[in-house]
């Protein structure tokens, strides 16, 4: 996966976990948009992976 497709899907993650869930779903969804095919099943397994990350964090 390129770095900047990685880079989308942590920031969605930070910011839909932050309680920003419409922001987090369009920065997600613009990136998975523009991941090539070859990119769909790394992305799929990072998402899978990072599952946790997308819940909301205690300040």
């Amino acid at each position: 996966m390129r770095p900047s497709t990685r880079a989308a899907l942590e920031r969605s993650a930070e910011l839909t976990g932050n309680n920003r869930l419409v922001d987090g779903m369009k920065l997600g969804e613009s990136a998975i948009n523009q991941a090539t095919d070859d990119e769909h099943p790394e992305i799929r397994q990072w998402l899978s992976d990072h599952a946790d990350d997308f819940v909301g964090q205690e300040d």
